[in-house]
């Protein structure tokens, strides 16, 4: 059974950084997600987009995070990465990673990002 594990989410200040990561595993050979990305989700508001990365290296990300987030995908397996800076409390949410292959999406089980002011 393919899972998609997060890890690096935390308690920041407004102004820190932090550093999302996320791997894919139960995967069979040959197994590929395409795109990867990250999408978050605040209390009493709908899950939105944050960034994808295909593995051709395009990458899409919201306005609201433009400048301040990179997305990259491993050169190894089905990983993706978040580097997040500038990080205000805007961002708190719970972080979920995502993949998607022959149009089935995955979806990790998410890590609280918090930031306060």
């Amino acid at each position: 059974q393919v899972q998609l594990v997060e890890s690096g989410g935390g308690l920041v200040q407004a102004g820190g950084s932090l550093r999302l990561s996320c791997a894919a595993s139960g995967t069979p050979f040959g197994f590929s997600l395409n795109p990867m990305g990250w999408f978050r989700q605040a209390p009493g508001k709908q899950r939105e987009l944050v960034a994808t990365a295909t593995s051709g290296g395009s990458t899409n990300y919201a306005d609201s995070v433009k400048g301040r987030f990179t997305i990259s995908r491993g050169n190894v397996g089905n990983t993706v990465y978040l580097q997040m800076n500038s990080l205000n409390p805007e961002d708190t949410a719970v972080y979920y990673c995502h993949g998607v292959r022959n149009n089935l999406h995955y979806w990790g089980q998410g890590t609280q990002v918090t930031v306060s002011s």
